[in-house]
This record gives C-alpha cells, structure tokens and sequence, in this order.
C-alpha cells in the first residue's frame, strides 16, 4: 500500500487525553459509532495478524490485555496492529492499571453492519481448517 492510500484509510481524527470522569486515568481515542467506516473496518480485518488477533478476542468471554496475545511480530508491530483496530472502530481499549485491555466492539459492528464479523469470523474459521499451516490462525 502506498503511503498515499494509507493516508486516505486512516480513521478521523480522535481526540486523547485524560478524562475526569475516569479519575484522570489515561484515555485512548475511538470513533464513535457514527465515525466508524466499513472501509476502514475491511482494512482492519484484511490484514492476517489483525484478523488472528479479532478471532482470538471473539472467542473470549471478557476483554484480554495485549500480553495475552503471542504472535509472530515485535511489540511494536503488535500495538500497531491494535492502533488500527481501534482507529477503525473493531475494538475498544481500556487502560485498567498498567495492562490495556482489548474487547471487540461487535455490538456496535452489528449495528452498523449486520452479519458482518460473524460472516468474516465464519469464513476464517473455515479459512483455517481448510488451509491448517498457514499462520497465523
């Protein structure tokens, strides 16, 4: 992808910072619902690594901290990965102490696009059983 397209996938522009009501707790910028973009959603789950880390948070019954998360990339390849899932409205995280917490935003995906993570969930399933030693699944 060329600088230029990653320029025109890039989620709006988000306001960070710390919030009073959290107790002053560092805050992280997320496009509210009206913000979110199926563009910028389909480039979130096109990539393998973001994808993986999607299927793995679908699957879990509360939000899990980046730590929990071993793939084939550095640290900080991994933040960024989550940096786009984020801007692009598939996540919501949350600082609890020192770990940020991740949790899919599926209820908000489902509004806006009915079926569409539990179609792409179903498919990298299905993706996965039928090509098992392509990583990462």
């Amino acid at each position: 992808m060329t600088p230029a397209s990653h320029t025109a996938l890039s989620a709006p522009s988000l306001t960070r910072g710390r919030s009073a009501a959290s107790g002053g707790a560092r805050v992280l910028a997320h496009p509210s619902l009206e913000e979110i973009r199926l563009e910028h959603v389909l480039h979130a789950l096109a990539d393998p690594i973001r994808l993986c880390i999607v299927r793995q948070m679908a699957g879990a019954p509360a939000g899990l901290a980046c730590s929990y998360f071993e793939l084939p990339v550095a640290k900080s390849t991994l933040t960024h990965h989550f940096r786009v899932l984020r801007e692009s409205g598939v996540i919501h995280q949350i600082y609890r102490g020192t770990a940020k917490l991740n949790e899919l935003r599926g209820d908000d995906l489902e509004k806006l696009y009915p079926g569409l993570l539990d179609s792409v969930l179903r498919a990298a399933d299905r993706e996965a059983v039928r090509l098992p030693g392509v990583r990462p699944a």
